[in-house]
């Protein structure tokens, strides 16, 4: 593995920033990913669809779908793990890798391990690395140690996600149904996942599923691929070792100066011996002119100096060293360095006679007082408070107590709280509309409204010729109406009909001019007028 070409910096992190980078990874090369994941997945979900549509068993198609995810997921996971390297794969690349890489761990994968809510950590380990299967169960134990738990909740949290896009993406429907339909048509809905769901319907419901997992899965992929390789960091010190490698790079490019310079060395002459070079028949000369070995008085008996340090004839041997001034002067000042002692003289000013310690000063009468006031008051203050409180209520209560009784009296209902249509028992009045307006003038709205309410709902339906079953709500009665051979007749029993929601429901009562062009409009168009 080519470490140094990484693209990411590999450094030891914590494990959700790991998770942070392996999605940023999918969303930097969402385009190398997303289109051979499309290009795979589109046309085994048709093949699989069109089995289960001839075999009338539409649910066969969205489990194979889901129990192939790990096939899949080798599409991300190739394309990550050239990325990281800086090589991005094109999608004739991935999926002429599909053919041939990573078939070796699907068995399991597709089998017994189908179920591992560890798959995304796991299926680097199996695909990456390649090794036998004793070794490579032991690196599973060794990659997964520490990261079980975040590569499970990662698994939690990515299906939560697929379950939510698949219930907004069928819900989506919802959003073109009209305000006054949306009850009904939720509940035509609901029957028709169900009851018994057509197969149209099935397939929408595999359509988005599908679309889910798509939209999901390769971020899954990636957070785990993320994981693996955080985990690794921390395991191989990828960190350590990329800094060595640059440092070696370094020093490999002063390697051709320092050739030349020991090239140079070698080959200029050296500088003549200060004792001339060595004639035959000298050895004698040489021997009675050498000087004799230094003896240091300040050494002791055993043969090391006092100061405790080392001699260089000790260091390196007698007769190796020759002696000279210059050479002596220069390790002397050498050991006079203070830098090089490893003594140190600290000076300290003390007194000759120390002073006694002072006996602690005797507070005044009047601060103990005080200070015995206060404990007084932190002990007690509390109750003091308490009691004070009590008094000043019991001595205003003729004010604060009528208040206090009010608050107590039971609420007196309302007048006019009907919020249903007139029983439908109750035959509908001669003149229904001075009836309503007798009602309206009282100051009953509601139930002037909930009269005229039911009037236009029997006006309606004798009108074409149905009877409406009891208890039918607002948006039965507006379906049966659409059948109204008139569009004005239509649009005015829509208006009653919207008029009684928002007084029955909202409370929201309409002005006195508009309440009697409705009720005009109403009798002229029903036949109330006269």
């Amino acid at each position: 593995m080519r470490i140094d070409a990484v693209q990411v910096e590999l450094r030891p992190r914590s494990p959700w920033e790991a998770v942070e980078l392996g999605m940023a990874l999918v969303r930097r090369h969402a385009g190398a990913i997303w289109r051979p994941w499309m290009l795979a997945t589109w046309p085994v979900f048709a093949v699989l669809n069109a089995a289960a549509w001839a075999l009338d068993a539409m649910w066969l198609a969205a489990l194979a779908m889901w129990w192939l995810l790990p096939l899949f997921d080798r599409i991300p996971l190739f394309v990550l793990s050239r990325a990281v390297f800086g090589e991005v794969p094109t999608a004739r690349q991935v999926l002429a890798a599909q053919r041939h890489w990573g078939w070796r761990a699907m068995a399991g994968r597709l089998g017994w391990r189908r179920f591992s809510p560890w798959r995304a950590t796991m299926l680097p380990v199996e695909l990456l690395e390649g090794s036998g299967e004793v070794a490579l169960r032991q690196r599973r134990r060794v990659v997964g140690d520490g990261i079980q738990g975040h590569a499970f909740l990662l698994t939690l949290v990515c299906q939560g996600f697929v379950l939510s896009l698949v219930v907004s993406l069928l819900s989506l429907a919802l959003m073109f149904v009209p305000m006054e339909l949306l009850s009904e048509s939720a509940r035509a809905m609901w029957a028709l996942v169900t009851d018994d769901p057509p197969r149209g319907a099935r397939l929408a419901v595999n359509a988005a599923l599908w679309l889910a997992m798509s939209a999901i899965e390769p971020f899954f992929v990636g957070a785990g691929f993320g994981l693996y390789l955080n985990r690794r960091v921390r395991i191989e010190a990828w960190d350590i070792e990329i800094a060595l490698r640059r440092l070696r790079a370094r020093v490999g490019a002063l390697a051709p100066v320092l050739v030349v310079a020991l090239s140079l060395a070698w080959l200029l002459p050296a500088p003549a011996s200060a004792q001339g070079a060595q004639r035959p028949g000298d050895d004698r000369e040489r021997a009675a002119v050498a000087p004799a070995p230094v003896v240091d008085p300040a050494r002791d008996e055993q043969g090391w100096p006092d100061d405790g340090r080392p001699t260089l004839e000790e260091v390196f041997g007698k007769g190796a060293v020759v002696d000279h001034k210059p050479f002596r002067q220069a390790v002397k000042r050498a050991f006079e360095d203070p830098l090089l002692d490893r003594s140190r003289v600290q000076t300290r000013w003390e007194k000759r006679k120390p002073d006694e310690p002072r006996p602690p000063p005797n507070p005044s009468p009047m601060l103990e007082a005080l200070a015995r006031l206060f404990a007084l008051l932190g002990e007690y203050g509390l109750w003091l408070v308490v009691g004070v409180l009590v008094v000043v209520l019991a001595a205003t209560a003729r004010r604060w107590w009528p208040w206090m009784q009010g608050l107590a009296r039971e609420r007196v209902p309302e007048q006019d709280v009907e919020l249903s249509p007139v029983p439908l028992d109750e035959a509908l009045p001669q003149d229904l509309v001075a009836e309503v307006r007798r009602l309206w003038r009282e100051g009953r709205p509601r139930r002037a409204l909930a009269l005229l309410y039911r009037g236009s709902v029997e006006a309606m339906a004798s009108r074409i010729g149905t009877t409406l079953v009891p208890g039918a709500t607002e948006a039965e009665c507006l379906r049966a109406a659409r059948r109204l051979p008139d569009a004005g007749d239509r649009d005015a029993f829509a208006r009653m009909v919207r008029v009684w929601q928002y007084a029955a429901y909202a409370r929201h009562l309409p002005e006195a001019g508009e309440f009697e062009a409705l009720l005009g409009e109403l009798a002229q168009r029903f036949g109330w007028a006269r």
